[in-house]
């Protein structure tokens, strides 16, 4: 009777055990819960201040929409729809998304390979698209990892397929033999489509619409919207003036924020292709470092990059696989989209951020292109009075002014601009290799000369200098 007592209590104090044990987990599990949604309350309230502070300071013109573990936790429309701003952005407002727009035909590409109706080592002649005799090198696989070597289409001279067609046949030489280096150009794009064209036997639009847009649900996308179309966004720039938008090959998918979020959380969850296919185009075997179809990969933290930029309209989106995040911002108005998903993902991550400061660009751009000493005067005003208010530790941002210059033809302006650029940062090769180039422009070589060695002096820039410093010395010696 007693072991039996024994045995009952020694069963109920471990079952007390138990019990408090869960309690204990349970209590624990909660504690954490709690903890993970302040945290993430707290990262929607810093995005939030970070995103309307970027808008008051003129920084970003755009929606943006933030998601994790496949739930959008942040999603908001900052600005206008045109240079008029008479018209509110919203989440239905359609951007042209750039070169994020190569993806539909590269997942196209892969979706017939699946289907066994081509392979990625396929000859391009082998689809008799008149092409020359450089076709029988060129496999789609090069096509796609922007390693074919085929003669360069430049965005601003085809006005259309057929044009680009003439450009393609009648390019008798390669630039380099196919899968030895890289060459990010529209041209491969350009033929990846023709082929989707020639495998399907429809064209390439309604081949994406009926085996992506479709599928997946993205209501409000639309091949190259007119003018006037239901929310379709127009670019505008610093003036508030219309940007002229490129009139090129077919194929470009306009999108919504929502509808680009459908797309990345499709090829997330392999609802077209398969994981092995969305790898095979995430990571490029011929230029590790260099993107691929969908962009740019970071295999060591998992996570994908793309960007696209047309005209004023720039968009980029970070897929991080590891922590379960996705980052989207598209724009018509190009500024600091770029730097605003880097930011947004430190700031989800836990990492420092600085929220970025008004661009001294803009401040003085409009003083600099009239009277570019008043320009410069400014500038010099505004460091004193508001240094902690302007970019100035930017040197990308006198770069960008002096190179607006040179292409308008104001060559003496813009070596004034790079010259107080490589005065306030003295050792940046760079900003030295932009001030030879504006010297050379305005035939004054021996200064260009002496800019480029000091280019080569302060770290090079990855050849160019040396270039530039044998191509003076040909015309001097010419001379």
């Amino acid at each position: 009777m007693k072991i039996k007592f024994l045995l009952v209590a020694v069963i109920l104090f471990t079952n007390a055990l138990s019990a408090q044990k869960l309690n204990n987990l349970k209590e624990a599990e909660k504690i954490h819960q709690n903890s993970t949604k302040q945290e993430l309350a707290n990262n929607i309230n810093q995005i939030d201040s970070l995103m309307a502070t970027c808008y008051e300071r003129g920084l970003f013109n755009g929606n943006v929409l933030i998601a994790k573990n496949d739930k959008i936790i942040y999603q908001k429309s900052f600005g206008f729809t045109d240079e008029t701003k008479q018209t509110a952005l919203s989440n239905n407002s359609i951007f042209n998304i750039g070169s994020i727009a190569k993806e539909f035909n590269a997942v196209s590409i892969m979706i017939l390979a699946e289907r066994g109706l081509l392979n990625l080592d396929d000859k391009i002649s082998k689809f008799n698209l008149g092409l020359p005799k450089w076709s029988e090198k060129i496999t789609i696989r090069h096509l796609i990892n922007y390693a074919s070597g085929i003669p360069r289409i430049d965005p601003l001279v085809p006005k259309n397929d057929e044009e680009a067609w003439k450009i393609l046949k009648n390019g008798d030489s390669l630039l380099f033999e196919p899968g030895t280096a890289y060459r990010y150009d529209n041209s491969n794009v350009f033929l990846q489509r023709r082929i989707i064209e020639k495998v399907s036997g429809m064209p390439y639009e309604e081949f994406v619409t009926k085996n992506i847009i479709k599928p997946l649900e993205m209501t409000n996308s639309v091949f190259e919207p007119k003018f006037g179309y239901k929310n379709r966004t127009s670019c505008y720039d610093f003036d508030n003036l219309k940007c002229p938008e490129l009139e090129f090959i077919s194929g470009w998918l306009w999108v919504d924020i929502n509808d680009l979020y459908k797309w990345i959380k499709a090829m997330n969850n392999n609802r077209l292709i398969s994981k092995e296919s969305f790898y095979t185009l995430l990571q490029n075997p011929y230029a590790i470092d260099e993107g691929g179809s969908l962009g740019r990969y970071f295999e060591k933290d998992e996570l994908q990059r793309h960007n696209g930029v047309s005209y004023k309209f720039e968009s980029i989106f970070l897929n991080d696989f590891k922590n379960k995040i996705t980052i989207i911002l598209l724009s018509n108005n190009l500024n600091r989209v770029w730097d605003l998903g880097h930011i947004i993902h430190n700031l989800m991550l836990g990492k420092e951020y600085e929220i970025p400061k008004k661009s001294i660009y803009r401040a003085i751009r409009k003083e600099a292109l009239n009277d570019v000493n008043k320009g410069i005067e400014t500038y010099y005003l505004l460091k004193k009075s508001s240094e902690k208010e302007y970019s100035f530790e930017n040197p990308s941002e006198l770069n960008t002014l002096g190179y607006e210059l040179l292409r308008a033809g104001k060559n003496i302006e813009s070596i004034e601009i790079f010259k107080l650029a490589a005065k306030e940062f003295s050792t940046n090769a760079n900003l030295f290799d932009s001030l030879g180039e504006a010297y050379y422009t305005n035939k004054q070589y021996d200064l260009a000369l002496n800019s480029y060695e000091k280019a080569i002096q302060f770290g090079g820039t990855n050849g160019n200098a040396e270039k530039m410093i044998d191509k003076i010395k040909k015309i001097k010696d010419n001379n």
